[in-house]
Parts: C-alpha cells; structure tokens; sequence
C-alpha cells in the first residue's frame, strides 16, 4: 500500500478509523496491516490489527469448547483477557483515542507455557466466533498491545503485535508509530 494517511470504514463499526502508514506495510486481510523483517524467518514480523473480539477463552491453552461472550463493553473484554490463564496482561491504563475513551494493556504467553500441548496447538487470544479461534499465538515470543475503545456502546479492539523479541527493533518502533496514529472520528467535540 502507497503511504499516507487513511480514513477507513470498518464492517459493523459506525465510526471510522483514521491511519497513517509509511511505505512498505502491507493489507494482510481486511483486518490487519502488516510488515516482514528481511532478516526475521517468519511473515507477519510486525503486525496491526482491527478484529473483532466477541469471545475469549478463561483459559487461553484449552479453548476449544470454551469460549464465552463478553457482551460490548470494553471493560468486559480488558476484564476477560486479564483473567484468561496460559496468557499474561499488564494492568490496563486508561487512554483516549480519538474522542472516545479506552484502555491499553499488553498482552502475552504466560511463562512456560508448552503451546504444542495446546487445543489445535495455539494459544487461543480472542476470536469472532463462539466456535472457532480467529486470533491465537503460535510461538511463545508473541507480544501484543492492546487498545480497547467503547465506541458509544460497541467496542473496538486494535492491536499492534510482534512474532518475537529478535524482529528488528526500529520496525517495532515504526509499527508503534503506525498504531499511535490511530483515532476513530466522530462528530463529537472533544
């Protein structure tokens, strides 16, 4: 994608996000941004996302089966995350995005936690179905921060994520940059 910033509608929000992207990211899906580290093995070295988060497993190991509604609210969720075992979250900070107000967290794999032992060898995070994860950890590096906004009501979940602590640090740095520049617009005054 060309560089620069974008306002994006997103499927089931009625507020639109608005991006800034520099050059070499690309869309992975129609959720997520991406970027690889030339000298990192695995794809998705850096990562953005915007998916929805209606399910989280209480255990992050064994969640198939297991998934249970969080209903809309973005304390709920913050909630759920913090509680799901075979994951770790720091405690959230309240922050603004935009004209609507959230939390931040990070989120990752707790410790020694084997993942190959794990249902369908993953550490199910959160997923938009009841029955099936969308958004798991693979490898026990993966490290996430979380922004969870209330939407007037709905809740939004943005995440900025890398594989592991060998990724290049200034493409962390970049993708940080990425995910700061991210507001929802409103017509709202602030």
């Amino acid at each position: 994608m060309d560089a620069g910033t974008y306002l994006v509608p997103v499927a089931g929000y009625g507020e639109p996000f608005e991006i800034t992207v520099p050059n070499g990211w690309f869309a992975l899906d129609s959720k997520s941004l991406g970027k690889d580290d030339p000298d990192h093995p695995a794809e998705w070295a850096v990562y953005i996302t915007l998916w929805p988060a209606n399910y989280v497993s209480k255990d992050a190991c064994t969640w198939m089966g297991a998934l249970s509604d969080v209903g809309p609210s973005a304390e709920a969720f913050v909630d759920a995350m913090a509680a799901q075992s075979s994951a770790a979250s720091s405690p959230p900070a309240k922050v603004m995005v935009g004209n609507y107000s959230g939390f931040e967290f990070d989120h990752s794999v707790e410790g020694d936690v084997d993942i190959n032992a794990c249902d369908a060898g993953r550490l199910c995070i959160h997923s938009e179905s009841r029955y099936t994860c969308s958004r798991w950890y693979s490898t026990p590096g993966e490290r996430e921060t979380y922004r969870v906004v209330d939407l007037n009501g709905q809740r939004a979940v943005v995440a900025v994520g890398h594989i592991d602590e060998s990724i290049n640090p200034e493409l962390m740095r970049e993708a940080r940059v990425i995910f700061d520049s991210i507001v929802f617009k409103s017509d709202k005054t602030s």
